[in-house]
């Protein structure tokens, strides 16, 4: 059974857009006031490639404060350290009392008992109607909903639009096309990486395995079995190598590059095209206003035309059973999803809001860089497979190493994805 695909009603879009007034609240109001004076409560906040949070969560806290009496105590963790940690924290029993969740992560931590069920907290708020079904759907384990929807995140192609004006070039609509704008660009500025392809990047990968027609894996009964090794698979993944292997696009450098390397290289006008997120349009300007309107987005191209899925990503608010004040956990929780902060944060990072009404908002947007993610996100939003034994695959970068051997020539695409098949199997089907 297939689960890639997240067509425009399980985003909760045609829900989203018959809404009218009955919504929840724009304060996200609607719960027993939460007297907690003296009190603080431990948030984790991933960080990365988004554009830099601390003043909206100093604003965050103000009002958190002012409504709950509590203190808000935000601790800032990269997302490339993050699962260890929150592993670490877990087995030790030293989780904060709410925490940012990545989607592939929340099932895995539910399964693992740290995570405290929130339904009955979004029943009483009569919020459930008003969430984007696809965020729901990865924040649910065993009937229980244990993530909130805070945000959605896609993947697309970011590239530098005065480079392709200066060079007569269009947005790619397929992967000869990439090929050909690559190469005109090498031509014409060998000083820069005309299209990045980092080692250390797992969710890059998987919209050219999808895009040939190929799966990450399947579910057959109560088991998984990976599918990096098929033949579309793998034809995928050597168009996505050869970019740098064959045509010379990317570097040996890039073989160990992360997202963050590759957003940071982009905003120091060392890169010509990427595969980046949704939210980075804000921090590549935030960290160098100079490349203000001189980048675009477009839609990942398939193979002869159409969109490649992309990883529709994000992230929950999750509570911990180790959180003493359940009621104040979520009073933070309601706060960050719902209502004013859920809409500013929206604004700010360039991320989709959780809140369906809030995201149709956001989708009739004319701003040139919401419009192609946002297509990417509705006509080619992808997922992971959804089990929480994921969140392991990830730990141990099954993906990441075999796109590093082969970057560095020690395996060939078929021996690389026939190894991390045979990884991902063991680790999703093993105890």
């Amino acid at each position: 059974m297939k689960k890639r695909f997240l067509p425009i009603a399980a985003l909760g879009l045609t829900a989203a857009l018959g809404m009218s007034a009955c919504s929840a609240p724009a304060d996200g109001g609607g719960g027993e006031d939460v007297n907690a004076e003296g009190q603080t409560l431990d948030v984790w906040i991933m960080e990365g490639t988004n554009p830099d949070s601390e003043a909206f969560f100093d604003e965050v806290g103000a009002a958190f404060t002012e409504e709950t009496g509590a203190e808000l105590n935000v601790e800032y963790v990269q997302w490339a350290d993050a699962h260890d940690r929150f592993v670490t924290s877990i087995a030790g029993g030293t989780t904060p009392d709410v925490a940012e969740t990545g989607t592939t992560w929340t099932a895995e931590f539910a399964d693992a008992g740290a995570l405290a069920p929130i339904g009955e907290y979004v029943e009483s708020e009569d919020l459930g109607g008003d969430l984007v079904e696809g965020l729901v759907t990865s924040g649910t384990y065993d009937d229980e909903l244990y993530g909130m929807p805070w945000y959605a995140g896609v993947r697309s192609l970011v590239y530098r639009a005065d480079i392709f004006e200066e060079l007569g070039l269009e947005a790619p609509t397929s992967w000869d096309e990439i090929v050909a704008a690559g190469e005109a660009v090498k031509a014409a500025h060998p000083e820069m990486i005309a299209f990045a392809v980092p080692g250390d990047a797992e969710f890059g990968v998987y919209p050219w395995v999808w895009g040939a027609g190929g799966e990450v894996a399947v579910e057959d009964g109560d088991a998984w079995e990976s599918q990096l090794a098929s033949p579309e698979s793998q034809e995928g993944i050597q168009f996505y190598t050869d970019l740098a292997l064959k045509h010379g696009f990317s570097s040996a450098g890039a073989t160990t590059w992360k997202e963050t390397d590759v957003l940071d290289n982009f905003s120091q006008g060392n890169v010509a095209m990427a595969l980046m997120g949704s939210w980075t349009p804000a921090a590549i300007v935030e960290k160098n206003a100079e490349l203000e309107g001189k980048f675009a987005a477009t839609p990942i191209p398939g193979k002869d035309g159409g969109i490649s899925p992309s990883v529709l990503g994000g992230s929950h608010l999750s509570m911990f059973e180790t959180a003493e004040n359940k009621d104040l956990a979520w009073e933070f929780i309601k706060l960050m999803t719902t209502g004013e902060f859920a809409e500013q944060w929206g604004e700010q990072s360039g991320y989709f809001p959780g809140q369906a009404s809030l995201l149709a908002e956001t989708m009739e947007s004319d701003d040139p860089l919401v419009a192609p993610f946002a297509t990417q996100l509705v006509d080619g939003g992808g997922t992971v497979p959804v089990t929480p034994k994921f969140g392991a695959v990830q730990a141990k970068k099954t993906t990441n190493t075999a796109i590093q051997a082969i970057l560095s020539g020690q395996k060939t695409v078929e021996q690389a994805t026939t190894d991390a098949a045979a990884e991902m199997d063991e680790i999703m089907n093993g105890n």
